[in-house]
């Protein structure tokens, strides 16, 4: 064979059939036009994820001509829901750019009554305009009022003291002594006083921890008496205490009170923990675990925690009652319609938003370490995942919205006091709202530390868990009042989805 078709055969051998090459082509066109309608589904679905959380069924039904309150004070009370609530004011603010009232830790001393140089760089009274404050304290309102200001609009939530004490008892029970010693809660509340001693530090969360939160004396003997003037000194300082048995109910109350779109109340459940689930609810903010036999209670143990608990009890049927006038003032019928419209706007989200349907999940389980809820007690503290593919505006609207209460701290923290910045003498706070009477300056706390930082204002303070408690000088009044009614009132449904109980 000659040399030429040598070279032929090889150019042959090199090119191939042809066959092979327009299937090759066709194999490349199947695959780029894939791709294409891949990128084309994907941006059509954030598109319609994006339509379904940014559209105008966020804002909810006229509110009127009233105009939104920037300025709000919220007592965030112990194992109500409140960490739920303290979300909606976080989101609320940041989108608003409200200037927060934060605590140097987590807490603002608790469970030192409050003092107003616990506010992370305050400098005297309204040198700042402060818009929102809302982490634990125990209640103190000379201290407050000269943080907040005088239009400020006050609000907190109240439970039923026994389901409020399993929820302690789950959460506290390495920190309180009380807690410690008993086998489980029914042990406690068969014989809570052989468990229980009042000097010992943390045993205000085994006895009237709501009136304790509100800054009254937990242990004073109950009378009629001393429980109407606590409850009518507290109708004197707040516009409004909600129910966390009727969360939506109060999200509806809330959100008219405030003036603030509907999407502003809507929310998952934070800082829940594993319980067994309410037969045909939705699975927006409810977990799916059984009662560990700690928490276990029988008819007659839950009356003896509510005689134990008998302050807290009086607070909660005075305001249970009242939050039923209110909600009768409102209109029934009228509520009933906007508690529907709250819960479908809460299943949009969570379709667009979560994972698994917005089941929360255990912490571990969380791929994202970043929102991985503090874990604490004898239950674990469940989470969410976020929907993958989101785009970016949707992921941070859906990612506030389930960020855990310590992480949107730090995040807002670091925010408003930015660490790499310099401070300017003039501006000490971090920067933002700051009144022109600036002369009357005064030198704010040090705040030291990052993730978990501890302020420190002279004294050593961990105020997380309570296990390390400040030393101060702070004024140890506490606040008293007068006048209250009971009888509590029964109505409405009880709420699915969004405030979980704690």
């Amino acid at each position: 064979m000659s040399a030429g078709s040598g070279r032929m055969r090889l150019g042959c051998f090199r090119v191939g059939p042809m066959w092979l090459w327009k299937a090759l082509l066709v194999f490349v066109a199947i695959a780029f036009a894939g791709q294409l309608l891949g990128v084309i589904f994907n941006k059509s679905l954030q598109q319609d994820r994006s339509r379904s959380l940014f559209s105008p069924d966020g804002q909810g039904p006229s509110l009127g001509s009233c105009r939104p309150h920037t300025h709000v004070m919220f007592l965030k009370t112990h194992k109500t829901a409140s960490s739920t609530v303290l979300n909606m004011l976080y989101r609320y603010g940041e989108e608003s750019d409200l200037h927060f009232a934060l605590p140097m830790g987590y807490q603002f001393g608790y469970p030192l009554p409050f003092n107003a140089h616990r506010v992370k760089g305050y400098r005297g009274p309204h040198v700042i305009e402060y818009g929102i404050m809302g982490n634990h304290m125990r209640f103190y309102k000379p201290e407050v009022e000269k943080v907040m200001p005088a239009d400020t609009f006050y609000f907190s939530i109240v439970r039923d003291p026994v389901a409020l004490a399993e929820s302690s008892y789950a959460y506290y029970k390495s920190v309180a002594p009380a807690f410690k010693k008993a086998k489980g809660l029914g042990d406690f509340a068969d014989n809570p006083r052989k468990y229980y001693d009042p000097r010992l530090r943390n045993n205000h969360y085994a006895r009237n921890l709501l009136w304790f939160d509100f800054g009254l004396d937990h242990n004073a003997n109950f009378s009629t008496q001393l429980a109407r003037r606590g409850e009518e000194s507290i109708r004197h300082a707040f516009k409004l205490i909600l129910v966390s048995e009727y969360f939506d109910q109060s999200m509806v109350l809330l959100r008219h009170a405030l003036c603030w779109p509907l999407d502003a109340v809507v929310s998952f459940s934070l800082n829940a923990r594993q319980q067994k689930p309410s037969g045909g609810s939705s699975w927006v903010g409810k977990a799916a675990a059984p009662q560990p036999p700690t928490l276990s209670l029988t008819d007659a143990q839950r009356l003896k925690l509510r005689d134990w608990n008998a302050l807290d009890w009086h607070l909660y049927q005075a305001f249970n009652r009242s939050f039923w006038e209110e909600v009768d003032r409102f209109g029934r019928t009228r509520m009933e319609q906007e508690v529907t419209l709250l819960r479908t706007r809460r299943e949009v989200m969570a379709r667009v938003c979560l994972r698994d349907g917005g089941r929360p999940v255990e912490a571990a389980r969380i791929r994202d370490k970043t929102i991985r809820p503090f874990q604490s007690g004898l239950v674990k503290i469940l989470g969410y995942e976020l929907q993958p593919g989101l785009g970016n505006a949707t992921r941070q609207a859906c990612l506030r919205m389930i960020r855990p209460e310590i992480q949107y701290k730090d995040l807002l923290d670091n925010k408003q006091f930015p660490r790499s910045a310099p401070q300017a003498a003039a501006n000490p706070a971090g920067g933002g709202h700051v009144r022109k009477d600036s002369s009357q300056l005064r030198t704010g706390e040090l705040a030291v530390g990052g993730r978990g930082g501890v302020g420190r204002t002279g004294e050593e303070e961990r105020d997380w868990d309570g296990s390390l408690l400040s030393r101060s000088t702070s004024n140890n009044q506490t606040l008293l009042g007068g006048g209250g009614r009971g009888g509590i009132r029964r109505g409405g449904g009880v709420m699915r989805g969004g405030g979980g109980v704690r």
